[in-house]
């Protein structure tokens, strides 16, 4: 079986993060695409780029928690929240 890295297997699992993306929308989480899937994936799940096999890279996506995406929503938007501040900081002086 074909080792990779998983950004190389992105495109090939696009109905898995389709999949799971409909998982969340129904779960109440409408803001929810497959491509916030991934960077959830890439930030949480993964920690970066690391060699999978393809069924390992689907397994992961088609495991992620509802817990674990809001947690990686919920800091995002803290961090989202900071950087905003720290720019209208910087327009005031």
């Amino acid at each position: 079986m074909e080792i990779k890295r998983v950004s190389e297997w992105k495109e090939a699992v696009q109905p898995a993060l389709h999949s799971k993306h409909i998982e969340f929308s129904y779960m109440g989480y409408s803001n929810a695409t497959p491509d916030e899937v991934w960077k959830c994936l890439v930030d949480r799940v993964w920690q970066g780029d690391p060699e999978k096999k393809l069924h390992q890279v689907v397994q992961d996506i088609l495991h992620l928690s509802s817990s674990t995406y809001m947690n990686y929503l919920t800091l995002h938007t803290y961090q989202d929240d900071d950087l905003m501040e720290s720019i209208r900081a910087i327009m005031e002086d």
